[in-house]
């Protein structure tokens, strides 16, 4: 980082203020080494700003320091959360809230101090036992009828990282009024506001009672249990990355009636030093390398792995060499819902006011089957809030029977209000067994899908950006897309571009539509005249910005398949030539 003598005084200032008697020893003598240290740089990463209490909630590196997670950022994030539900919900005999946590470094400490903080608020607190996966935390809030809850977890980041998400009454991730809301709560907040000594007669210890529960409802989502019994042999390897998933989806999978379920020994140790991957995401291919080691000695059919919270899941399947290919986000949700909505229809399940939800940036392929089998298809913003946020405004008017995002996610069910790998993961397996039950792989069965209904191509590129210089970078590349707009992606002309910053949607015709959403967001769009999209988005949990390219092409036969993905890869150079990424 460059030397800024005036940056460098102003966060030196402000670590002294982190020398009080407020801080414990431990973080006093890791402020005093920054303070010393004759580099600045980590002195000025750990306190340049605090840590912000984003609508998400917190996530940051672990450490000392205002923006770094800690128990001192933790508590001042929790005392202002426990402020606005007192405020918000001042008529209420009692206050409750669930918390739970991952398998991260400190995340049990982070749960414990913030179940005590909330104690100490006089709020009713309900706390996990042990690691859970997000899912059931949101399955609990409701469950138990709680008014918050507080999710210690980091997903899929790496393992220095650690975060907060803060979960609404629906138990849905926090959204407007009450996001905005708990931010200013959050901002008032001083250390030495903060109410750290629990009270232990409202805190109540739940577990396996609540995993139950939870379990039973996931195996009601089985659509065809007639093919699980034929096909209750297949073979199946699964990993939860020495995570969460390791709680409840194999047991899961039992209940489901797959009786031949491998999953991988040295990653079902809870570890949050993720020892055996360089990095917990099922979204990079090297996460599921072991996984795919014992697939190939068992001669598996199926590989699953749900990232360290356990609401995403990865997988792998054999392609028709026999090969092992992975499947990505796309593809996955894609055979989730083509399954949900073809047997649904068979089983005569299918109600006229069923409806699926995908993300802007997830592939337009979901749109063309909800169209052609008469399904209403909602689009909605990245991040599975605005998926609840659609179950909710719908609730006892219309059934949601299904949605995801390229990112891995997936939720079948609408008593949970964030994306569920253990549902997710159960599903998949009967999806397999469904396919072999009619003499087909799932490779088979995604190719189907793109006869039927048209080659898609999707492509991420994410540009990492760290500190803050890489934001101040992520802002600028935003602006520069918005001041000049592309006309050409490689050689497909844009014939519209959508900002949903100022909710503008402008034609080639130099036509200007309004954007129906429920809020704003800073997301760009630009769609060619071949079908290929482009979305743009700086990342909220991570310093990035993202591009997803999505290519189409046509595909008649399934031998058709790799001439379209090589058509398809020779755009997606092109398009990331002309966008200089």
């Amino acid at each position: 980082m460059e030397n800024n003598t005036e940056l460098i005084a102003q966060c030196e200032a402000k670590a002294k203020k982190w020398l009080s008697p407020a801080f414990d020893d431990d973080t006093k003598n890791q402020v005093k080494k920054l303070i010393e240290n004759s580099n600045k740089d980590e002195l000025i990463e750990s306190f340049y700003k605090d840590l912000e209490f984003g609508t998400g909630g917190l996530r940051g590196i672990m450490g000392a320091g205002s923006n770094r997670m800690n128990i001192y950022t933790v508590g001042m994030a929790t005392q202002g959360l426990a402020n606005y539900l007192k405020k918000n919900f001042k008529g209420l005999k009692q206050i409750s809230v669930v918390v739970c946590h991952d398998c991260r470094n400190n995340s049990r400490l982070f749960a414990e101090t913030v179940a005590n903080i909330f104690s100490a608020n006089g709020i009713m607190v309900y706390l996990f036992d042990d690691m859970r996966p997000t899912p059931e935390c949101s399955f609990a809030i409701r469950h138990f009828g709680c008014q918050s809850g507080v999710n210690i977890t980091a997903s899929h980041n790496p393992k220095e990282y650690n975060g907060y998400k803060a979960y609404w009454e629906d138990g849905a991730q926090v959204l407007a009024p009450h996001d905005e809301g708990i931010i200013k709560e959050v901002n008032k907040v001083r250390v030495e506001d903060v109410k750290f000594n629990g009270n232990k007669e409202l805190i109540e210890i739940i577990g396996d009672e609540v995993d139950k529960i939870y379990l039973e409802k996931v195996h009601e989502l089985s659509i065809d249990p007639e093919a699980i019994k034929r096909q209750k042999d297949i073979k199946i390897v699964y990993t939860p990355l020495h995570g969460t998933g390791m709680m409840l989806i194999p047991r899961s999978l039992k209940l489901w009636g797959f009786e031949n379920v491998h999953c991988v020994k040295e990653q079902m140790v809870k570890d949050g030093n993720f020892s055996s991957v360089q990095s917990p995401n099922p979204e990079n291919g090297e996460a599921l390398t072991l996984a795919l080691r014992d697939a190939k000695e068992l001669d598996a059919d199926i590989v699953m792995a749900s990232d360290p919270d356990a609401d995403r899941v990865g997988m792998a399947c054999k392609n028709d060499k026999g090969e092992w290919i992975l499947v990505n986000g796309n593809q996955t949700c894609l055979l989730f819902l083509y399954y949900i909505i073809t047997n649904r229809i068979k089983t005569g399940k299918m109600k006229p006011n069923d409806f699926i939800v995908k993300t802007i940036v997830t592939t337009e392929v979901i749109k063309k089957i909800a169209d052609k089998n008469h399904i209403e298809m909602r689009d909605c913003y990245t991040g599975f809030k605005w998926i609840a946020h659609e179950i909710l405004i719908s609730e006892g008017k219309q059934q949601y029977i299904g949605g995801g995002e390229e990112s891995y996610g997936f939720l079948a069910e609408d008593f949970v209000r964030d994306k569920d790998s253990v549902s997710a993961c159960s599903l998949l397996a009967e999806i397999c067994a469904w396919a072999k039950d009619n003499g087909k792989t799932l490779y088979d069965v995604i190719m189907e899908i793109y006869l039927e209904y048209g080659f898609s191509k999707e492509f991420t590129v994410n540009v990492v950006k760290p500190g803050k210089t890489g934001a101040d970078e992520i802002k600028q590349m935003m602006t520069n897309f918005r001041d000049n707009p592309p006309k050409k992606l490689g050689e497909s002309k844009v014939v519209m571009w959508k900002d949903y910053k100022t909710l503008e949607c402008k034609d080639s015709h130099g036509n200007l539509t309004k954007l129906d959403m429920p809020s704003t967001s800073n997301v760009l769009q630009w769609f060619c005249d071949d079908d290929t999209k482009v979305s743009v988005r700086p990342s909220g949990t991570e310093p990035k910005i993202k591009f997803y390219i999505e290519i189409k092409g046509n595909m008649k036969c399934s031998g058709c398949y790799e001439r379209c993905n090589k058509e398809a890869d020779e755009k997606i150079v092109a398009i990331k030539k002309s966008l200089s990424l």
